[in-house]
């Protein structure tokens, strides 16, 4: 299995008579990952601390169904933080994660944080509650009992993904989609096939 290479290139844009693609949205943390699947529903994997090195096993487990059910062409990934502490702590979910995308064969791109804000909510220090009102402006889409905002910035990270692939989901101002173009994206995405 090889990592695919990154560029900052969009695919060619499917054709409005084909298939949409089928991209998912993860954003990665040790205690309660934010997942976006395909079909834009949202959820969380909580872990507790209690449970030591499992919360590593119960995320990838996870991962692992999405991606067999869901079988995602793309997906499309927070990007480490910056922080020492957080970038090691969230680097072992990183880890276990791009594996389970690796072994699927699923292409994946990289935001950063201030990327991802700057792209929803036109801030690039945007906070939880801006984000969430950028997504319901934008969609009209909420996201109860989402205290940390990981299943409102999962949305947002599938909803990047299809910008970049040519088949955005809604309208955004040309100067937030122009943001996109920081983020790390794969080379060689699958088409879809019928």
């Amino acid at each position: 299995m090889t990592t695919p290479a990154l560029f900052n290139a969009a695919p060619t844009a499917i054709t409005a008579a084909g298939p949409r693609p089928r991209i998912i949205g993860l954003d990665l943390s040790l205690t309660s990952t934010g997942v976006a699947l395909p079909d834009g529903t949202t959820y969380r994997i909580k872990t507790r601390a209690v449970d030591a090195d499992n919360r590593l096993v119960l995320i990838r487990d996870n991962i692992r169904r999405a991606l067999a059910t869901h079988r995602p062409h793309l997906a499309v990934v927070e990007d480490l933080p910056i922080t020492a502490n957080s970038a090691g702590i969230t680097g072992m979910v990183h880890g276990i994660v791009r594996a389970e995308l690796a072994d699927a064969e699923v292409p994946r791109a990289l935001i950063a944080a201030a990327t991802l804000k700057a792209y929803a909510a036109d801030n690039g220090r945007a906070d939880k509650a801006q984000m969430a009102a950028a997504a319901y402006l934008a969609a009209g889409v909420q996201f109860p009992d989402d205290p940390g905002g990981d299943r409102c910035d999962a949305w947002w990270l599938r909803a990047a993904g299809h910008d970049w692939w040519g088949t955005p989901l809604f309208d955004l101002p040309d100067a937030q989609r122009a943001r996109l173009t920081k983020a790390k994206w794969p080379v060689g995405v699958p088409r879809l096939t019928r």
